[in-house]
């Protein structure tokens, strides 16, 4: 796949954004501006997009979040970690989550289960409904039975998540013996059957060894494979294979496939692998500073990606038909502070494209096409066509 960008020459596009930004202004006032964007980030474009979000969805999904956000306490004040993220989770699906390093990716994640640190997490706001019941309000012994048996959580150090105390058959039976409430020889048999089913070889010798005595692919196997033993609804991975060689990347992603056919478990993807993303994701949220800035399905995201933060992803990934002496583009500058974030868009500072509208106010998300939104003002109705990055696809 080859993407190629149109960039203006510098006039052209210091134009182009000029107008762009002077038809908003004519349009719309600053006074008319704040009325389309209420506090909770919703206005009249971020209606039509919740829109379309709920057309997309089934009529019951498995997992709705709904303007989720989560800070934390820290000595220099408070880190905004979630801003506003919204998503539906279908059953028998894979979401992918997709941003760099620091955008909350792992937070979102950790908050659908609250496994946040006490401590620290100051607050955590918005609604997560599962099967209907709402996470953020139910009590510890509520939350003791969806871990586990409804919700199975996949961590990204398998190292740092098993304990190396007990023996991998006792990590493996106690969700059994807990929430399945089977004898030890009914959960003994079901633990080996796991482990065959992720490609872990003689399992009853298995069953009796530490965590010290695996490798890296093999420890991640009996993480997937303790995530899944109860047939929770839910798996999410957080970095699954970040940690592993391509090959043992490839094993895993198959792995994933297979649960997925044989046990119908909707599947929430944390990476930064886009490759990965390609493979496994029916579709895809891409985050930003704590907020989802693109969303749609795998083909709409990688074939017609529309925020400049996509399009930088995608064109700093290495490429097969690629020549060697061709240089990587990366995506200048860094992302904003969270402890202050910026008032208008999150990657106005970093953007080829950005407008003075983009640094004074947030984008909402709007609807470009069946279940694809963007949260970026070169997309928005009142802005002109012209300001807009064009694309084109290859498929070679």
């Amino acid at each position: 796949m080859t993407i190629r960008f149109w960039r203006p020459a510098p006039s052209a596009a210091l134009h182009a954004a000029d107008q762009a930004v002077n038809r908003v202004s004519l349009t719309h006032s600053p006074s008319a501006l704040r009325n389309d964007i209420d506090e909770e980030g919703q206005g009249r474009f971020g209606a039509q997009a919740q829109a379309v979000r709920d057309t997309a969805a089934e009529p019951d999904p498995l997992l709705e979040v709904r303007n989720l956000r989560v800070s934390f306490s820290a000595f220099r004040g408070e880190v905004k970690a979630v801003q506003g993220v919204s998503f539906i989770l279908n059953r028998g699906e894979t979401l992918a989550i997709v941003g760099e390093s620091g955008s909350g990716k792992s937070v979102t994640a950790r908050s659908l289960m609250r496994l946040l640190p006490k401590r620290t997490t100051r607050q955590t706001t918005g609604s997560i409904r599962f099967k209907g019941r709402e996470i953020l309000t139910l009590d510890a012994k509520e939350l003791r039975r969806i871990r586990g048996a409804e919700i199975g959580m996949i961590f990204q150090d398998a190292l740092s998540a098993l304990n190396p105390t007990m023996t991998i058959g006792e990590q493996l039976m106690e969700g059994l013996l807990y929430h399945k409430h089977l004898s030890k020889r009914e959960a003994r048999a079901i633990a080996i059957k796991m482990l065959v089913r992720v490609g872990i070889p003689q399992p009853e010798l298995r069953l009796k060894q530490h965590l010290h005595e695996f490798s890296g692919g093999m420890r991640q196997r009996i993480m997937i494979a303790m995530a899944a033993v109860c047939g929770p609804d839910i798996l999410i991975a957080d970095e699954p294979t970040t940690a592993l060689d391509v090959t043992i990347q490839a094993q895993i992603i198959e792995l994933f496939q297979e649960l997925q056919r044989e046990l119908g478990v909707a599947i929430v993807l944390i990476t930064h692998d886009l490759g990965v993303v390609a493979k496994i994701a029916d579709r895809v949220n891409i985050m930003y500073a704590g907020q989802i800035v693109e969303s749609g399905t795998v083909d709409e995201i990688f074939y017609r990606p529309q925020h400049p933060y996509t399009l930088g992803l995608l064109a700093s990934m290495p490429r097969l038909d690629q020549n060697k002496d061709e240089p990587l583009e990366p995506i200048p500058g860094s992302p904003p502070d969270l402890f202050a974030p910026p008032a208008g868009c999150p990657f106005a500072a970093r953007c080829e494209r950005a407008m003075e509208v983009c640094s004074a106010y947030p984008p909402q998300m709007t609807p470009v096409a069946d279940g694809h939104q963007v949260a970026c003002w070169l997309q928005d109705p009142r802005s002109l066509r012209a300001a807009q990055p064009s694309v084109k696809t290859v498929i070679r």
